[in-house]
């Protein structure tokens, strides 16, 4: 007999509004024990430095966590002209210094040169590993280093805030921008003060968004505890579902709902092929299978069948 897991089955996920200065496993066990949950984890690490959208999953809704990594996420931060740092935020050692301060029309003009499909060099102080280990690591030791450009996305890019351009001390500026995966936001503003002939560094970091979790729908750590203390913890859970909102849905019977969680791949009629056909994005094949409102399984469509991936133990 297998050994009982200790904690409660809870199913969900947690949009979290970290704080600033927790980190992101900190933030996942707190929560986990809030909810005393069997089982956690968290879709994308927001840094110690930063504060805003950390999702995380609980129980069954750690099996969507890969999807989540996919998503796209909404960053705004704060670039501080003439100190650059090591590390390209303000905990770093000063590496460099400049009178330079960029007026916002040439930070406007050399933003084009940052969006769309790009080749990005990840920060030395960052978690990416070099020969097992992290390069963070080998950073703080003195150890020479290089690491390789990665193509990353960036959707779009716009300056958000800036000091009054009768202010003649432009030290700072406010940017947004929309990503794909890997994006580093201390890269960019490391590239775009190299760009502009300036020093500069990330001065206040802030996620917004990350797919379908935002500011909109998050909650704090203060407010889950008033939850938990009065009992109704969860309040603060939004569905396993909720990581899917841009997957295709399919309503199945109950003896396919059985065959699903089995493992078997189910048969579809020709017009739900054409309809989830129409409904998927480029190159996908991933579907949501449902019995009513209960989450079933995950699915790939191939040759009109749905053949399950990742089966879910909801009720």
């Amino acid at each position: 007999m297998g050994r009982k897991k200790k904690g409660d089955v809870v199913d969900g996920w947690v949009c979290l509004d970290k704080p600033f200065e927790m980190g992101s496993t900190e933030a996942v066990s707190r929560i986990r024990r809030l909810f005393n949950a069997q089982k956690a984890g968290h879709a994308g690490t927001l840094d110690p430095l930063a504060s805003g959208i950390l999702p995380i999953a609980l129980g069954e809704a750690t099996k969507t966590v890969p999807m989540m990594m996919e998503a796209q996420k909404v960053y705004r931060f704060t670039i501080n002209w003439g100190v650059s740092t090591d590390s390209v935020d303000r905990e770093g050692e000063i590496v460099g210094r400049s009178d330079v301060r960029p007026t916002v029309e040439a930070v406007k003009a050399a933003l084009p040169s940052f969006v769309g499909e790009i080749d990005q060099t990840p920060p030395r102080f960052s978690a990416i590993k070099v020969d097992g280990a992290r390069a963070y690591d080998l950073a703080r030791d003195g150890v020479e280093f290089e690491l390789q450009p990665r193509r990353v996305t960036i959707h779009s890019a716009e300056v958000t805030d800036a000091p009054d351009a009768a202010d003649p001390a432009q030290d700072w500026v406010e940017l947004a921008i929309r990503t794909g995966k890997g994006v580093y936001v201390r890269s960019l503003a490391r590239d775009l003060a190299v760009m502009l002939g300036a020093e500069g560094h990330v001065s206040a970091l802030r996620r917004e968004r990350v797919g379908p979790f935002s500011t909109e729908n998050a909650v704090t750590l203060d407010s889950l505890e008033e939850m938990v203390h009065r009992g109704a913890a969860s309040e603060g859970l939004l569905p396993v579902a909720t990581a899917l909102d841009d997957i295709p849905e399919l309503a199945v019977t109950d003896q396919d709902a059985f065959s699903l969680r089995q493992g078997r791949a189910i048969v579809l009629l020709p017009r739900q092929v054409e309809t989830l056909k129409s409904r998927l994005s480029d190159g996908s094949r991933v579907v949501s299978a449902f019995q009513g409102q209960t989450l079933v399984a995950l699915c790939q469509l191939r040759a009109g069948r749905l053949e399950p991936d990742r089966v879910f133990n909801l009720s």
